[in-house]
């Protein structure tokens, strides 16, 4: 059954968990039983969530791909809708639309290390993918997971990373611009880390999301180490409000990030950073 993806199919909530003050996860089940059989989604993919009444956002699955049936999606309460989203309970309804955009090269990273690199909130577009590879890791080399936040106070999912860390030939390494007296990690912003990575750089993919000056100062830099710029990878994010490519809201020079991305090689899109109005 193929899902019609222009129309918000409805969706329940079935639990909500607060991460912290201002972001929580929802996690999700589509009422239409066929509906909810039928649906499957790629890591690095999104969904426009659409609160009657109030507005559409989209945001990042969380939820693991072996298990589509149940979708989570992450978000920080910043906004209007994002507000309305906020006051959901077990039992509300909204509704979706999607999977949309392209998500990460998971076939170009086997047989290869594995570099994820993310800031801000959380590692939300990369969670999926750190679940894909861990439960394949027979089909891929090492794996680094950076995770770097502003404050060590804005950290969620410390579980998450304590059990990534437990997991054979996995490195976790985490980094905050400003730190609690009880932060045990690095000191500073997350491209500080590069040196204290056991990885091949020659034969590795990155994978990264977070805001841009950080994922392209990353990029520079694991170019510097010899990784090739076809196998950097970013999760983009601009104002998504159609997910087909038609309103214009995202457009990224001659693209769209809702339709060709989120998910780019550095290669496609470096000449696009730092070029006015875009």
């Amino acid at each position: 059954m193929a899902l019609e993806r222009g129309i918000p199919l409805e969706a329940e909530v079935l639990e909500r968990v607060d991460e912290s003050s201002s972001i929580f996860t929802l996690s999700l089940r589509l009422v239409d039983e066929r509906q909810h059989r039928a649906y499957r989604f790629e890591p690095g993919q999104f969904n426009m969530l659409y609160l009657y009444g109030v507005g559409e956002i989209a945001i990042s699955i969380v939820g693991d791909p072996q298990h589509p049936e149940l979708l989570q999606h992450t978000i920080r309460n910043v906004g209007r809708v994002t507000h309305g989203f906020a006051k959901l309970a077990r039992g509300d309804r909204i509704g979706i639309r999607g999977p949309f955009g392209r998500g990460w090269p998971l076939a170009a990273a086997q047989g290869r290390d594995v570099l994820i690199i993310t800031g801000g909130l959380g590692c939300a577009p990369v969670v999926p993918v750190i679940n894909h590879v861990l439960h394949r890791r027979a089909e891929h080399g090492k794996v680094a997971i950076l995770q770097g936040v502003k404050h060590s106070d804005d950290l969620i999912w410390r579980d998450r990373y304590e059990k990534w860390d437990a997991e054979p030939f996995t490195q976790v390494l985490l980094a905050a611009d400003v730190s609690g007296p009880e932060w045990r990690g690095y000191r500073g912003r997350v491209t500080g880390l590069m040196e204290q990575l056991d990885i091949d750089f020659g034969n590795s993919v990155t994978m990264m999301c977070g805001p841009e000056l950080m994922m392209v100062a990353a990029a520079n830099q694991l170019l510097e180490r010899g990784v090739g710029a076809d196998s950097v990878w970013l999760s983009m994010e601009r104002n998504m409000q159609c997910g087909v490519g038609h309103c214009g809201h995202c457009q990224f020079g001659e693209k769209f990030i809702c339709r060709d991305g989120p998910v780019f090689p550095f290669s496609e899109i470096r000449t696009l950073f730092g070029e006015r109005g875009i």
